[in-house]
């Protein structure tokens, strides 16, 4: 957007929005010719065949989710397996941040989505109300009473717990007996990632179908360009003489990042992130949202698929 790398033969223009709504008006309306997509709903969608996009495989957002997951810490909840049967709070169901919260529960701790009570509804007071695109599978999944919201349910008690994909009101007002599920959430997300491989993806590209089968080396140079600002970014969270982002220990945190993911830890690129996008496929079906078993091959243009990002 700042014109800093460019597209051969591409005049590209740039639309900014809140991501719920780039969501809705790609999905619903087509709105852009590329666009960032959340990835769960792009998996849902696809599974039905009604996706009017295709994947590129350069992921914009990727967060750990262990952080997501709020309780109250008055119901007896001392770890994830005590979450079984008990009533948790969603914005929706399908979400990417929720799909990942769920997935790594059931593979780490046994803890299946069907085991729990799940509600949905905005995540706090000023929120919006949630796009509920689908009914998953044999899962006990209700809205909120008219007027609620996430937040405020837990503060009050509504809800035994809730996945979030930023901390709600009530943990940050620091109500009574509101906590995260795993409070040392950095060594926990560390250690995940080091046993698994995975830093979870959370949105990924897409072009419009009818573009990427007219011209699959335009996604080529799409991708390219996208890597080049990847690596320009990620660069500058290293400067230390005059550090580009504002947190004081940016480029420490940078390497400590290196340390436990990698030299090259945001990876683009189908290959580098095979671990983590057949998790995804994985979780969506196991958790009842995909409509059908999906491979990663699936949910790229071809013509991606053995696109090799450089390296870092």
């Amino acid at each position: 957007m700042a014109g800093l790398v460019g597209m051969d033969d591409v005049a590209a223009e740039y639309l900014t929005a809140p991501p719920e709504e780039i969501f809705a008006k790609a999905f619903d309306t087509q709105a852009y010719d590329v666009t960032e997509l959340s990835f769960s709903n792009y998996l849902y969608l696809t599974s039905t065949g009604d996706c009017p996009y295709v994947g590129l495989p350069v992921f914009p957002s990727r967060s750990f989710r262990h952080a997501a997951i709020f309780i109250r810490t008055d119901r007896g909840i001392r770890g994830p397996r005590d979450l079984a049967g008990r009533t948790v709070g969603v914005r929706e169901f399908s979400m990417t941040a929720a799909l990942v919260a769920r997935g790594i529960l059931a593979d780490d701790f046994g803890l299946q989505a069907a085991d729990i009570q799940w509600r949905y509804g905005p995540a706090d007071a000023g929120d919006s109300q949630p796009i509920v695109r689908m009914k998953p599978r044999g899962i006990d999944l209700q809205p909120l009473t008219a007027g609620s919201n996430l937040s405020d349910a837990l503060r009050d008690g509504a809800l035994d717990a809730l996945i979030a994909y930023k901390p709600p009101p009530a943990f940050l007002d620091g109500a009574p007996n509101v906590d995260r599920l795993f409070v040392d959430y950095p060594a926990v997300e560390a250690d995940y990632a080091r046993r698994t491989g995975i830093f979870p993806i959370m949105h990924l590209l897409g072009i419009r179908r009818e573009i990427a089968a007219r011209d699959p080396a335009l996604c080529l140079r799409v991708c390219a360009a996208f890597d080049a600002a990847r690596h320009y970014a990620v660069a500058r969270t290293k400067e230390s003489q005059a550090p580009f982002t504002s947190l004081p220990w940016g480029p420490g945190e940078a390497a400590r990042s290196q340390q436990v993911l990698g030299d090259d830890f945001w990876s683009y690129g189908v290959g580098a992130n095979r671990p983590a996008l057949e998790a995804l496929c994985r979780y969506s079906w196991d958790q009842g949202i995909a409509v059908k078993p999906l491979t990663v091959e699936a949910l790229f243009v071809p013509a991606t698929l053995s696109w090799v990002p450089a390296s870092a």
